[in-house]
């Protein structure tokens, strides 16, 4: 069995920081227009696909799940914070909102039609994310399309001890290169469709990646 101790941390950590991090985070529709634009992407795809509702996991407070809603995408979220999952509820009582995690989804196998990631799988360790990629490729339906963004870096391991409005968190952060991540995708059966890598703007620190791939039709 792999060791899922960093869960507690990161579930901890987020149940702290729900209520500051629900104002601090920008709507998608105050992001940069190139993230934007990929979200946009995602959810043309998936709509047009039409093969199952879209799972958002690592939801937060449910920001970009309500935005897919808006797009017509079928869409409900998932997060490991049971504060973030009331957080959710409590401004989209319209959309379904649960507590879980993404190393063994409550998902059945080719059910989704689209899966989003967004900025939410940093904090596995990386030698946990073929479990991760691995519940996305189950729980995608053939032609199933995946949107995974984040930050990247140069194998960083980041352990910081604050975060929205100084709270204390424990959890930690791991930015791989794009190649890493792109290699994991395609162990895990994912087909690659397309990346973005976005330099730091002036005055930011990170470099960000989107990347689009889909679970392979069956033969």
């Amino acid at each position: 069995m792999p060791d899922l101790s960093y869960l507690a941390a990161v579930r901890e950590s987020y149940d702290t920081v729900a209520a500051d991090y629900f104002e601090q985070v920008k709507p998608p529709a105050e992001l940069d227009p190139l993230s934007r634009g990929m979200l946009n992407v995602f959810t043309e795809v998936v709509r047009t696909a039409g093969l199952g509702p879209v799972a958002d996991l690592g939801c937060g407070p449910g920001k970009v799940t309500a935005y897919l809603a808006e797009q017509q995408v079928p869409a409900f979220g998932i997060d490991l914070s049971p504060a973030m999952v009331e957080l959710a509820r409590n401004a989209h009582p319209n959309l379904r909102f649960s507590v879980g995690s993404m190393t063994s989804l409550p998902i059945e196998d080719d059910d989704l039609g689209g899966i989003l990631a967004y900025y939410s799988t940093h904090h596995t360790p990386p030698t946990l994310l073929p479990v991760v990629f691995g519940e996305f490729h189950r729980t995608l339906a053939p032609g199933g399309c995946l949107m995974l963004a984040g930050h990247v870096g140069a194998d960083q391991h980041l352990r910081p001890t604050q975060a929205y409005g100084g709270h204390p968190v424990s959890y930690e952060s791991y930015l791989l290169p794009p190649d890493r991540i792109v290699e994991l995708l395609k162990q895990a059966g994912l087909v690659l469709s397309a990346r973005l890598v976005e330099e730091p703007s002036e005055g930011a620190k990170r470099t960000f990646a989107t990347f689009l791939a889909h679970k392979p039709e069956r033969p």
